[in-house]
């Protein structure tokens, strides 16, 4: 599988993904204490839909399309502002054009106190990565391999904040590199939130994800998904998943008034499904 950004920018897994570093991102900013964001696969930043990319697929009309004219519920509503906000910015005229992938939807909530860190390894995608932020003293983006910062940039100096780790998948062993760097990187840093999403393509591989992250005995990790169709043959992309060590307390509830609405939204003929669950407890 190849999830390379550009080609599935603003479908129902980005809509999912990004809605829940959002909400981590509010939580962190309760507190007026600095914090810093680490992406590890940030991609180029900002999407054209109507690239040639992004218009190959076209999933961004059945993902953040469907999502942002909507009437929303207002419980909903709430939660999803800080989200909403991120892609209007990117579109003042009201029509949409562009998404904003992790580093801009970051971006777009820091305060002036805090940090972004990007790194990509694709060395265009770094360039373009690197020309969007041109100027932005709180954000320095470093073309590298992402599996490499584990060992070097943890912990950040203000010990507060998020890793987000968002691979491609288009290497084998995706999911075991996982588990290896978070293994590595709660080591250095146990109280750093780390979010890891992944694609939903073959059940068993994921289950086998899940046991492998509990077998490290890291505490608290919930599990959060959302599919959009039933699995098939051969395998498809059907849903979308993330894992987060150390979430915010809130979290949890936030993600089970959500998911159900988007659940049905985003899903073929309204049979999305949805779970909340922990994989490892305190």
């Amino acid at each position: 599988m190849n999830y390379r950004h550009a080609f599935h920018a603003g479908n129902f897994a980005d809509v999912v993904k990004h809605t829940i570093l959002t909400r981590i991102l509010a939580y962190l900013m309760k507190k007026d204490a600095a914090f810093r964001v680490i992406d590890t696969h940030a991609g180029l930043g900002l999407y054209d839909l109507f690239g040639d990319q992004a218009e190959k697929t076209g999933e961004w009309q059945d993902g953040i399309g469907r999502l942002i004219h909507v009437k929303l519920p207002d419980d909903v509503a709430e939660l999803l502002t800080p989200y909403l906000d991120a892609v209007r910015a990117q579109n003042p005229d009201g029509a949409l054009r562009y998404y904003p992938g992790s580093p801009f939807i970051t971006r777009h909530m820091l305060r002036p106190q805090d940090r972004l860190m990007g790194f990509e390894l694709h060395p265009i995608d770094a360039d373009r990565l690197r020309q969007n932020f041109a100027g932005d003293f709180q954000t320095r983006i470093t073309q590298l391999d992402a599996w490499d910062i584990f060992g070097t940039h943890l912990p950040p100096k203000e010990k507060r904040g998020l890793v987000l780790v968002d691979p491609p998948f288009e290497d084998k062993g995706e999911f075991s590199r996982m588990v290896q760097s978070l293994e590595k990187g709660h080591k250095r840093w146990p109280g750093g939130t780390y979010a890891y999403w992944y694609p939903i393509k073959e059940p068993g591989e994921v289950d086998a994800y899940a046991k492998a992250l509990k077998a490290t005995g890291i505490p608290k990790i919930l599990r959060i998904e959302l599919t959009i169709r039933q699995p098939s043959e051969p395998p498809r992309l059907h849903g979308t998943g993330m894992v987060v060590v150390n979430p915010p307390f809130v979290l949890e509830q936030e993600m089970r008034v959500l998911l159900p609405f988007l659940a049905e939204l985003l899903s073929d003929e309204g049979r999305g499904k949805w779970s909340v669950d922990w994989v490892a407890g305190e």
